[in-house]
């Protein structure tokens, strides 16, 4: 049993530890949603957030120890974005022939989606900053954290709000398509993928991916429109506004 405490000591205290811990429960959650057919609420993302916040709170490792050997696989996030191309591009001639109308939904649908956070947040007396945070949740965490800068949010707040908007939709959004009577079919799946990531950017664009090729592309083209369109004019809107 010394031994073993020792041995644990020194592997949480590596890089190794938070490498090693994030492989292990991803792949134990990813079975676990295989195992349960795809249930939206066995989302392999979820449940590996929670495993390893409780795992770190139970062993008192600290989180800039755990991340020193997570960033590794943060490192390949960017990579991951970038592979979302590929199926847009594969569906270009179909996207070049679309572009104006997706263009229009996705001012509309990130446009409604500030919107109504704001707006909520209002309503509920919630303070300034606060409510400037909101703004950007529906835009993906590193760009949210941006523009909550420049418009006089919390960068932190606005990384919150965007993770859990990410959750939810993932979560929610195949029990919401099938309430709005959205088409698990056809262009349904378009429908469906370009409205969770706009909600939902890249988790809702994750979700998107496992269930449907079509859904997944055009999640990932909602998702980059959104990191444009939010970049260029939440900034402009909000110095003409206050």
């Amino acid at each position: 049993m010394p031994h073993f405490v020792e041995l644990w000591v020194y592997l949480s205290a590596t890089p190794l530890f938070g490498l090693t811990a994030t492989l292990v429960v991803y792949l134990l959650a990813q079975a676990f949603y295989g195992r349960m057919q795809g249930a939206p609420w066995a989302n392999p993302v979820l449940w590996s957030v929670v495993v390893l916040a409780l795992l770190l709170t139970a062993t008192g490792v600290k989180y800039p120890t755990y991340f020193s050997g997570a960033q590794f696989i943060h490192f390949l996030l960017g990579p991951a974005v970038v592979a979302l191309a590929w199926p847009l591009w594969e569906r270009r001639a179909e996207l070049r022939a679309r572009g104006p109308r997706l263009l229009l939904a996705a001012l509309l649908g990130g446009g409604a989606a500030g919107a109504s956070a704001v707006l909520l947040a209002w309503l509920f007396g919630l303070p300034k900053d606060v409510v400037l945070s909101m703004a950007p949740k529906s835009v993906t965490a590193p760009v949210a954290m941006g523009i909550a800068e420049k418009i006089g949010g919390v960068p932190a707040l606005s990384a919150v709000f965007a993770v859990l908007t990410g959750m939810v939709g993932a979560l929610t959004g195949k029990y919401l398509f099938d309430l709005l009577r959205v088409p698990a079919a056809g262009s349904g799946w378009t429908a469906r993928g370009f409205a969770l990531g706009t909600a939902a950017h890249g988790i809702g664009a994750a979700r998107a991916l496992q269930v449907n090729a079509d859904a997944g592309a055009y999640a990932g083209l909602a998702l980059g429109l959104q990191v444009v369109l939010a970049a260029l004019l939440m900034p402009l809107i909000f110095r003409l506004l206050g």
